[in-house]
């Protein structure tokens, strides 16, 4: 399994008989999965997205607008807890390119990503419990899928 360092962005390989939560970067020696956000810029956006093997959650935002600042610190408590997946903030300002390549025609816009494949998306601002519950909802797809 890869999984992208929370920290310094490395990828990992881990061992399928090894659980991923537990794992230690072989670079920073951190925590891979460690419940943060990752700040992403246009040339991290997608080897984040498609070199791993637990699913990535974008939210897609800007500092100019209002409902993106309300959701920030609810997206950060929710990757807080949650240690089996991946989260990331790209600022649309920066990455214009990467947003239009992602259809992003509101902000926020999250997008749940599995080994580089969209899987869903959502668009405004929600609650703890909205994002909790579109991510379950996320997750079931994938089971389905699989």
């Amino acid at each position: 399994m890869n999984i992208t360092c929370n920290h310094c962005l490395a990828t990992n390989r881990i061992p399928d008989n090894k659980d991923a939560r537990q794992a230690n970067c072989g670079k920073c020696k951190q925590r891979i999965l460690a419940g943060i956000v990752i700040n992403l810029s246009a040339q991290q956006f997608y080897p984040v997205v498609e070199r791993n093997d637990v699913p990535v959650i974008v939210d897609f935002w800007a500092s100019w607008c209002g409902p993106c600042q309300q959701m920030a610190p609810i997206f950060e408590q929710v990757a807080s807890e949650t240690d089996t997946m991946l989260f990331g903030k790209l600022n649309t300002e920066t990455a214009s390119e990467i947003s239009a390549d992602a259809n992003i025609r509101s902000i926020p816009t999250i997008i749940f990503f599995f080994r580089g494949q969209e899987v869903d998306r959502i668009s405004g601002p929600l609650n703890q419990m909205q994002l909790k519950q579109w991510i379950m909802q996320c997750v079931q797809k994938l089971s389905e899928i699989n």
